[in-house]
């Protein structure tokens, strides 16, 4: 009794996590901190002393989902600490202050600092605001989750050097800047010794890795080399590779994947454009020649690899002609499916100030047919994979009585539900492609 006691007097937190895996390991590690500050860590849903949301600023959406969650928290508990975090809390950090409920923004480094900053929980009739200046930005946090049983996702860079024109996470993140290699294989052990046994490597720009990592613009480490080391730790089955610009993943990446014992064969490569008018547009580091020849060497070395890719439509200037180039050489790639975001004006962007502005109904059009072509890439990857033998770990909880999991080249995969099959790998042959899009088949 006396335990209960002593968790019912913790101050309650809740986190929410927008945007991408880079945000979902900083919040875990901002939680952990409070953790280890008498703080008890409960559901997003329950009632909490403190919520605190971690803001991006990739779309326009993002901005607006944030106002509905500050809705909800208020209704939930009407005196409740508001705290907003994260990229947009750095770009816009009056407008989420101005939003009402919300009590303190904090920006990219002051976020880590959180717990400094609560001293005193009092809802406040006009949030303070602390946020420095995006070039002061230098400190590099190390940050993982451990949220889930069987996948945590790695930080190993942040920040980016790019100048694309559409894009505003330099603003939002600063310069590129990496943890030590010595960092990232010590809380990679730190995940395996949680029985974790898959770590997804995320950042910014990751394939920059190794600038900044002494806090210097000079690389003391490469791409290659940390994988090479990530390689070597024992006790992790699986390493996956977020998301890599095609400029830096070269020849030597993509072969030392091809043979590694731990890295699997998935790869998230942004294109953003077919179309190289609207690639050089965008100050994109490649043209669509050097896109191609990436897909091609990894299908060579690795035919059953599974690639992803992100696409931007409805970029100022983009003609008819544009889009189409862009669809069709979507279609000519052996690619395994689209993430499509739709063209937002973002302040403080070059590309806000272009001519020609896409109407929005040309720009939802645009994205109604690339997700049509991303269901039909999907189901032709996956219908490829027919009757193999694959691996898949499992790690989602009871859903209708199925448990589900995935290949290590990504294939989501589900049976109907075993306990004793959470968080273990197991030798399965695939089948069939269900109604919902799943594959299923054989135990072995």
């Amino acid at each position: 009794m006396e335990t209960d006691i002593i968790i019912e007097n913790k101050p309650k937190v809740a986190f929410y996590t927008l945007g991408c895996k880079l945000n979902f390991s900083e919040t875990a590690t901002i939680s952990r901190d409070f953790s280890s500050n008498n703080f008890q860590i409960v559901p997003f849903e329950d009632k909490a002393d403190i919520y605190v949301i971690n803001t991006c600023s990739v779309t326009e959406n993002a901005d607006k989902k944030f106002k509905g969650l500050v809705r909800n928290v208020l209704k939930n508990n009407a005196s409740a600490f508001v705290i907003a975090i994260g990229c947009y809390a750095q770009l816009q950090p009056r407008a989420l202050a101005a939003v009402d409920g919300v009590d303190l923004v904090l920006g990219a480094s002051e976020k880590f600092k959180i717990i400094d900053y609560i001293s005193d929980l009092t809802k406040k009739e006009f949030a303070d605001v602390h946020s420095c200046e995006i070039e002061d930005v230098h400190h590099y946090k190390s940050s993982f989750s451990l949220n889930e049983r069987t996948r945590s996702f790695l930080k190993v860079q942040d920040g980016c050097d790019y100048k694309c024109t559409y894009c505003t996470i330099p603003l939002a993140r600063g310069v590129s800047r990496s943890d030590t290699l010595e960092n990232v294989i010590e809380n990679a052990n730190k995940i395996v010794a949680k029985g974790i046994k898959e770590i997804v490597l995320t950042g910014v720009n990751i394939g920059d890795y190794g600038k900044g990592e002494f806090g210097d613009k000079k690389h003391k480490h490469t791409f290659l080399e940390l994988i090479q080391a990530l390689d070597n730790v024992e006790g992790i089955s699986r390493i996956r590779i977020s998301s890599i610009e095609p400029n830096l993943l070269n020849d030597d990446i993509i072969s030392f994947v091809a043979k590694s014992k731990r890295f699997v064969p998935h790869f998230h490569i942004p294109l953003q454009s077919g179309s190289d008018k609207i690639l050089k547009k965008m100050k994109r580091r490649y043209l669509s020649p050097l896109y191609r020849d990436r897909i091609s060497l990894i299908k060579k070395l690795m035919p059953n690899a599974c690639i992803g890719v992100d696409v931007i439509v409805g970029f100022p200037g983009e003609t008819e002609e544009d889009f189409l180039e862009t669809y069709q050489f979507l279609s000519d790639i052996d690619v395994s499916y689209l993430h499509v975001f739709t063209y937002s004006e973002r302040p403080n962007t070059e590309a806000i100030s272009y001519e020609n502005p896409i109407p929005k109904e040309v720009r939802h059009k645009r994205s109604k047919m690339l997700r049509g072509l991303s269901v039909k890439k999907r189901r032709y990857f996956y219908e490829s994979q027919l009757k193999s033998e694959q691996e898949v770990l499992f790690e989602e909880e009871n859903k209708e009585g199925y448990i589900t999991g995935f290949t290590k080249n990504y294939i989501k995969f589900r049976t109907p539900w075993e306990d004793n099959f959470l968080n273990e790998e197991k030798k399965i042959f695939i089948n069939e492609i269900d109604s919902d899009g799943y594959a299923q088949g054989t135990i072995l």
